[in-house]
């Protein structure tokens, strides 16, 4: 796993944002202008990459490079490609167990998912690039370490990499406090990917339409949902239950 670099100056900003490389944060002096911090304040935004407009000496303070007032500190961690998850995983004769998660904006919640996903033989967590928590400090430490042991996949377009897992053989659940049926009573023999949304939003009506299956998780009347950080642990516990 990469660590985390600064990137100085104003085009090495630039192209390292146009890449599909991992951007934590970008910082900008506060008298930086013209047509490539505008640029890079576009692609800021398109990206959904954090950015902030400091004093110059804040920037000096990080970098003694000519950084024309533009850094951008890179991620913590490298992400993986789906597919080449599952032909690993496949490749050792074992069946994935992949975790998608969908609205998950809390980064205690990450690091918290993560760190029981590595616990209960989870080959990697994915999520989309957009609406999603970055993978900082903060999520690194709730998760014990367990976001730089996991593979994680950064993805575009979460459909279309839900029907891709499909296209492997790999049955696709999804959680769903209004399923009919409960979680054990479903067949969860692997290969499997576990969906989880936010316990505000859920799943999205898009992605609910193309699982396998919707379960619940047995709930007293008296409470509306679970975190989600909770709601995965035990719908993975009951996977492995299951083995």
């Amino acid at each position: 796993m990469s660590k985390q670099q600064i990137i100085a100056g104003r085009n090495p900003v630039l192209e390292l944002l146009q890449s599909d490389r991992g951007v934590e944060k970008v910082l900008l002096s506060k008298s930086a202008s013209g047509d490539v911090v505008k640029e890079i304040l576009q692609l800021c935004r398109d990206k959904e990459v954090t950015y902030q407009f400091v004093p110059e000496v804040k920037i000096q303070s990080l970098s003694r490079a000519n950084h024309q007032g533009v850094l951008a500190i890179t991620s913590l961690i490298t992400y993986y490609n789906v597919q080449e998850i599952v032909d690993f995983v496949f490749s050792k004769g074992e069946d994935p167990l992949l975790l998608i998660l969908e609205n998950v904006t809390d980064v205690r919640n990450l690091g918290a998912v993560a760190r029981t996903a590595l616990g209960l033989g989870v080959h990697a967590i994915i999520f989309p690039k957009k609406e999603s928590a970055a993978v900082n400090d903060v999520a690194v430490k709730i998760s014990a370490g367990a976001l730089l042991k996991i593979p994680l996949c950064r993805v575009d377009n979460l459909s279309v990499t839900i029907k891709d897992i499909k296209n492997n053989g790999i049955k696709v659940i999804g959680l769903d406090g209004t399923a009919d049926r409960f979680i054990s009573e479903a067949q969860l023999k692997m290969p499997l990917a576990l969906i989880a949304g936010s316990e505000d939003e859920g799943m999205s009506n898009a992605i609910v339409r193309l699982v396998d299956e919707l379960v619940k998780l047995p709930m007293g009347s008296d409470l509306e949902s679970y975190n989600v950080s909770v709601a995965t642990a035990m719908a993975l516990y009951e996977v492995n239950r299951q083995k």
